[in-house]
């Protein structure tokens, strides 16, 4: 007789973690948890002080790329008005609107920012002093309707820094940051994961180090129940793609593959040196890879051993984060790796790759189911 489960969705990885059914997540607001990824010029951590209101959608933390409305910038009217939306296409990475303080209340500019697709929201203070928590009003008739339906999350950003991504904007430059929640972990532990949304980057800090120990400590009971029937698994990878006009960008090339559609961040945040966003695109293609051609053969649980045999023989910190490393996991294990290669097709073409397209179309309807 089979086990009965409860059908829900992880997200883990560079990007976030994230549950279908609804869970009770506590957070902590710390200062520093607002990190400008690009421009160079503005580029570092900053403080930042997180909305009471809200929810983190994905756990750990959310990249985005930073916008200022050209009109309503305080976002105390419904932008639907002003015919502006702020919802990303297909693969695109999530839009974190800036917002100018003052004339309403907090939660009303999230409120409406929310409504108008927008996934986060950073509020510029518009004085010079300490950060404070933006706290939800007191409801009423006119506030109750909205404040328990934002499930985006928010934070006040100081004046200064507020100028700097208003000029970078302002200028045409594409603005990527990285919003942080450290203890925002839900604990599932009553579930069986049939999806997994992860990275196979390693150097992402403690997101990554949490990945890889769920990965290792949950190899043995997943393959388990996938070899006894009770589970149906499948992993997934989260890529954005570069906007049109930053293909040929420093950024794009580096965090790209196949002409900016598929894009990881940098996975030491530094364009300059170590590893690259478009090498964690590849390897995260390949263990899509690993995953079809070990399903085609009945034993989609391969995937969890290559990923955990990758994870401890081919670490980035050892330089060993390379094809070379990981054809030498996929022949221990007995793939065919001609198989593998021609469902990764090629990086360097000016087309859409069949798997990565199929993973951005899923991001993308589970984001809206959200």
């Amino acid at each position: 007789m089979r086990m009965g489960v409860s059908k829900a969705t992880i997200f883990l990885g560079f990007l976030y973690l994230s549950l279908f059914q609804s869970v009770l997540c506590r957070f902590v607001v710390e200062k520093n948890s607002l990190r400008v990824v690009s421009p160079d010029d503005i580029k570092g951590t900053y403080d930042s002080a997180i909305g009471n209101f809200g929810i983190p959608q994905y756990g750990g933390s959310l990249p985005g790329t930073v916008v200022y409305p050209k009109e309503n910038r305080k976002g105390c009217r419904n932008f639907d008005d002003f015919g502006t939306s702020f919802k990303s296409k297909s693969g695109a990475m999530p839009t974190f609107v800036l917002v100018d303080r003052g004339d309403c209340f907090f939660a009303l500019k999230v409120w409406n920012a929310q409504n108008a697709g927008a996934a986060a929201v950073l509020v510029a203070d518009d004085v010079d002093e300490r950060l404070i928590t933006m706290d939800s009003p007191e409801a009423d008739g006119s506030s109750a309707k909205y404040i328990e339906n934002i499930t985006i999350p928010s934070a006040l950003i100081e004046k200064s820094f507020a100028e700097k991504l208003k000029k970078a904007v302002s200028s045409g430059e594409m603005v990527n940051v990285n919003l942080d929640w450290r203890e925002s972990v839900p604990h599932p532990d009553d579930r069986v994961e049939y999806e997994l949304w992860t990275s196979s980057n390693d150097e992402c800090g403690f997101k990554c180090d949490m990945l890889m120990k769920y990965v290792k400590d949950f190899k043995g009971a997943a393959q388990i129940l996938e070899k006894g029937g009770y589970t149906q698994f499948t992993p997934h990878y989260i890529t954005w793609y570069c906007p049109q006009a930053f293909t040929v960008s420093k950024q794009c090339k580096s965090q790209c593959i196949n002409h900016g559609r598929y894009c990881a961040p940098d996975p030491e945040q530094d364009f300059s040196s170590g590893y690259d966003g478009k090498d964690v695109v590849i390897e995260n293609l390949r263990q899509l890879c690993v995953f079809k051609v070990a399903n085609e053969t009945k034993k989609p649980w391969v995937w969890w051993d290559y990923v955990t045999d990758f994870q401890i023989r081919c670490p980035m910190k050892e330089k060993k984060y390379n094809k070379e490393c990981a054809d030498g996991v996929i022949k221990s294990l007995g793939l065919d790796s001609r198989k593998i290669e021609k469902c990764m097709g090629d990086p360097n073409a000016d087309e859409d790759n069949p798997v990565l397209k199929e993973e951005q179309d899923a991001q993308a309807s589970l984001f809206i189911f959200l």
